[in-house]
């Protein structure tokens, strides 16, 4: 039995995600992790999907727009406070930034996210990517 945690969102992101959003890392158990992921008003993620992990994002701040491709099904949400949304293992996704601030969520990745650095695979989106 782990035992139990607190700790305060970091005042900076810890890590560039491979889509380029800042991380600040949260918690993590055995089944999966929490950490905040932030993309600057204006911007475009690289487009990406995940080898072994599958996510579920709840939207905290800023707006804008999540493609999401799976099985040949294709589709883009406005996103914005409030909403939840999922990423299956296995699905494409790439999101934007409408501002005016930057578009921020919590999210809890299942298996937790794993040490090595080729979790996340790029393939093609709907969008050019502004992030470095």
């Amino acid at each position: 039995m782990t035992g139990f945690e607190t700790k305060p969102l970091p005042d900076r992101p810890d890590v560039v995600a491979p889509d380029g959003s800042g991380v600040r890392i949260l918690l993590r158990l055995k089944g999966g992790s929490m950490a905040h992921f932030e993309l600057p008003a204006g911007q475009v993620s690289k487009a990406v999907t995940h080898r072994t992990v599958e996510e579920i994002w709840y939207v905290i701040a800023g707006s804008g727009q999540m493609w999401r491709q799976q099985d040949g099904k294709s589709a883009i949400v406005d996103v914005h406070p409030g909403l939840c949304l999922t990423i299956p293992l296995g699905t494409h996704f790439q999101f934007r930034s409408a501002g005016p601030g930057p578009l921020a969520a919590v999210a809890i990745t299942m298996p937790p996210w794993p040490d090595s650095d080729d979790e996340a695979i790029f393939v093609e989106g709907p969008w050019k990517p502004t992030v470095p």
